[in-house]
């Protein structure tokens, strides 16, 4: 079938023209890039919450999942009057960069447009790039591990959070892993909040045992084990935003789930074809993460305590 020129698609009071709305992107189910402006329609809500006022590199696929990959950290050009970007430095380079911001389902909707499938966000805002407010904590599951061990570690994991008394959102990751986000206050640096991230990663190892390794180099680590990786906190380190679509052929969503619903969610559950209807029924399952606002300074004390105990800091990210 030919490629219709192009379709449009009204986003709040805005519009988006959508070129080659018919180019099949994810093949498993011929899943279209006009299907895939539809998904982020759907879940508008929730992906403009993931974003909002965020840098945003984005990872286009022009000719869809199965061909070439950009990594666009720039915004692509041509956007609209009403598409907003914020400034990012990269000081090793002596670059700067102006990356998508999003603040509206059109923002999202105009990256399709542009080829992107998936959204990948800092975890600083626009206010102040260089202040997190938001914690990260990616559950990586090494080669030879599997979805239920991956499983347990999180559930260590929310053990952990709640002796803290702090709130964690899990998500899958759109891969094997999971991912588990802390909304903080924006008071530290990319620097302390790793290093508290690192502690409490040193923790879940404690008390998860085997199932977790955290040597830094992955060569090393125990193939059938957890990486909790806190480097996902370092500066301009950047994963799926959740209901982020993953660019593979079945087009799987990086989705919000509940606790109760991880002893048997699995990653293939949620896709592209699956998601709108979950999403109309349940709605968004982040919407009160800004409400729950974490403070870091316990888990501060953590690191400070085990570096006096003899404890290793977290190795330099550059290592």
């Amino acid at each position: 079938m030919p490629s219709s020129p192009s379709a449009e698609l009204e986003v709040g009071d805005r519009t988006v023209r959508i070129s080659n709305p018919d180019r099949v992107y994810f093949p498993a189910r011929a899943e279209t890039k006009l299907d895939l402006a539809r998904y982020y329609l759907s879940v508008g809500d929730g992906v403009v919450r993931a974003l909002r006022e965020r840098p945003c590199m984005l990872h286009r696929f022009p000719t869809g999942v199965t061909g070439e990959k950009v990594h666009q950290k720039r915004l692509p050009r041509g956007a609209p009057d009403w598409v907003q970007t914020v400034r990012v430095e990269f000081p090793r380079y002596g670059r700067h960069a102006y990356e998508l911001c999003v603040t509206h389902p059109a923002d999202v909707i105009w990256a399709v447009q542009m080829s992107t499938v998936e959204f990948h966000p800092w975890n600083s805002r626009r206010a102040d790039v260089e202040k997190p407010d938001e914690w990260r904590i990616d559950l990586d599951p090494m080669p030879h591990a599997t979805y239920a061990q991956v499983r347990q570690v999180a559930q260590v994991a929310r053990e952990v959070l709640a002796d803290l008394g702090a709130v964690g959102w899990p998500k899958t990751s759109g891969g094997k892993g999971l991912h588990v986000y802390v909304r903080i206050e924006p008071r530290w640096g990319f620097a302390d909040v790793r290093r508290a991230a690192h502690a409490f990663a040193r923790e879940v190892e404690r008390r998860a045992g085997e199932l977790v390794d955290l040597t830094w180099w992955r060569k090393d680590r125990d193939p059938t084990s957890v990486f909790v990786d806190y480097n996902q906190n370092t500066r301009d380190h950047t994963i799926r935003c959740a209901y982020s679509v993953r660019g593979v052929p079945e087009a799987v969503v990086s989705a919000p789930i509940t606790w109760d619903e991880l002893p048997d969610a699995e990653p293939g559950d949620f896709t592209i074809a699956t998601m709108p209807a979950r999403f109309a029924e349940l709605g968004d399952l982040h919407a009160g993460i800004d409400d729950a606002v974490y403070t870091l300074d316990e888990l501060l004390d953590w690191a400070e305590r085990d570096e006096r105990e003899g404890a290793a800091p977290p190795p330099d990210e550059d290592a």
